[in-house]
Order: C-alpha cells, then sequence, then structure tokens
C-alpha cells in the first residue's frame, strides 16, 4: 500500500490481517481486528488490552453492564473517541490491512467507510430527501440523486412509508421511522461497516422488531455491530457476541467472545453466565 492510500483509507478488506498477539483466527478476513486495545480519558483507563476480530457481514453484539466501555469500544473502531477531549488510544484497531490509528489515516474518510448510528434518532433539520442526499453531495457523489435516495430509503425498509413526502422534514416522521432515516442517511456515502449504538433504546416494541429485521437484511452486504443491553434483542439478531465486565479499577475488558448461540446456552465465563440469565450483582 502506498502512502496517498494511507491517507485515504483505500484499503483492501479482503486482505488478511496480520496475526493477533491473543485471540483465534477465522478462516475469512475479519471487517474489524482490535489489537491490544486500551483507551484513555486523560489517566482514568476506560478499557484494556482488548483483541478481538469482529466477522464481516455479520453482526457482532457488544453487551454487558453499565459502565463496562461497551460505546467506548464501540466509538473506537470509527475514531470517534478522537471528538472528547483528552482520549487517547493504545493498542491497533485493523481495518482490512491498515491501522485506523495510524497518524496519516483521515479520521473524516474513515467515517464514510465505517458508518454509525446513535441512540437516539438524530435526523437533520431538513427534509426526508435532504437528509440522505446532503452527505452523498458534499462527497462528491456524481450519479443521481434521486436514484441514490429512492435505494437507500429501500434498503433501510422506508420507501414505502415515504415516497410521497420526501419534501417533509425528517424530524416530522416517528420515532422509529426516523432512526430507519438514520440508517439510510449513513447508508447513502456507500459504507462497509455499521456501527450501531444502542439504536432500539429510544423505540417502542413494534419499531424495535423493525429495526431488528432491517439489521438482519443489512447484514447480507454490510458488517454490523451493535451495542444493546436488551439481551433477547443481542440473542436473536447477532451472529456473534462480546460479553464485558469492568475490572476491580473499572476499566472494562471482554471476558467472553464468541458465536452467540453458544454465548447465550453455554457460556464458559461465571460472569456471562450470570449476565444473561439476570443474576448479575
Amino acid at each position: 500500500m502506498n502512502r496517498s492510500a494511507l491517507q485515504t483509507i483505500q484499503v483492501s478488506p479482503s486482505k488478511a490481517a496480520p496475526p493477533l498477539k491473543n485471540g483465534n483466527r477465522r478462516q475469512a478476513a475479519p471487517a474489524l481486528v482490535a489489537d491490544r486495545l486500551s483507551i484513555f480519558y486523560g489517566e482514568f483507563l476506560a478499557i484494556r488490552d482488548i483483541s478481538l476480530e469482529l466477522a464481516a457481514r455479520k453482526i457482532t453484539a457488544i453487551i454487558g453492564p453499565s459502565g463496562c466501555g461497551k460505546t467506548t469500544l464501540l466509538r473506537a473502531f470509527n475514531r470517534m473517541n478522537d471528538l472528547i477531549p483528552e482520549a487517547r488510544t493504545e493498542g491497533r484497531v485493523l481495518f482490512g490491512d491498515q491501522d485506523i490509528y495510524d497518524p496519516r489515516v483521515d479520521p473524516v474518510a474513515l467515517r464514510r467507510r465505517i458508518g454509525m448510528v446513535f441512540q437516539k434518532p438524530n435526523p437533520f433539520p431538513k427534509s426526508i430527501f435532504e437528509n440522505i442526499a446532503w452527505g452523498a453531495r458534499i462527497n462528491g457523489y456524481r450519479g443521481g440523486l434521486g436514484e441514490l435516495v429512492e435505494r437507500c430509503l429501500r434498503q433501510a425498509a422506508l420507501w414505502p412509508e415515504v415516497f410521497d413526502k420526501l419534501e417533509q422534514p425528517g424530524l416530522s416522521l416517528s420515532g422509529g421511522q426516523q432512526q430507519r432515516l438514520c440508517i439510510a442517511r449513513a447508508l447513502a456515502v456507500e459504507p462497509e461497516v455499521i456501527l450501531m449504538d444502542e439504536p432500539c433504546s429510544a423505540l417502542d416494541p413494534i419499531a424495535t422488531l423493525k429495526i431488528e429485521d432491517l439489521m438482519r437484511e443489512l447484514s447480507e452486504q454490510y458488517t454490523i455491530v451493535i451495542v444493546t443491553h436488551n439481551m433477547q434483542q443481542a440473542a436473536r439478531v447477532s451472529d456473534f457476541t462480546a460479553m464485558m465486565m469492568m475490572s476491580e479499577d473499572r476499566a472494562g475488558n471482554v471476558v467472553e467472545f464468541g458465536d452467540t448461540h453458544k454465548i447465550f446456552t453455554r457460556p464458559k465465563d461465571k460472569r456471562t453466565e450470570d449476565y444473561v440469565t439476570g443474576r448479575f450483582g
């Protein structure tokens, strides 16, 4: 890879990442690899020495009690923690064969490749159409914006509900519709990975099931990483689960990681068993 490619995140996710110091290898190249990842806020160690391989075009859930560093870990995968004063990172996160924390990497370009959907729906104060077209336009999209908007709304299972109201404000939609609009907006810049931080926590059960169905459909084309406190949701939608806990010094780390069915039915760690069965604490 040449130097200019480093600066624009032109990496090949199909290339195998270097071997981890810890952790098991999968046959297929992972989409993201955390290698001895630690994150500090000033002197406070938020997460410690995490090594994970996240499978491509699968859904990985990150679960664990409040305060154990789930969102910090999620935000590390597209350098959103860079926006927090005094945050610093040790270790590596590999996207394809590139360490995203290499100082030559452009984090804005990175976030086009690794998008994020937040806990609370946050549509722009613009029309439904512009919520999707705006990001693509400023990133130099040269195709037909109308076709792009329709395709993204269809991918987000929202087109039948809004096709005749594209000029209405995105904020006029229901909470569940707004969250699907935010997913469509993320898709418009053609990411390879979608990070989701508690995307259903503010939604009713019907809207939640729509988002879950959507995640399963999107995982055929995209790698999805989701943070959730909802054990039933993690069990329903994810292929792999990472169980996080807080140590005595309050640093979070992953105590168990593997196939979701095994994590929920035959966990190896007693702390995982206690948490998923509701006996934790």
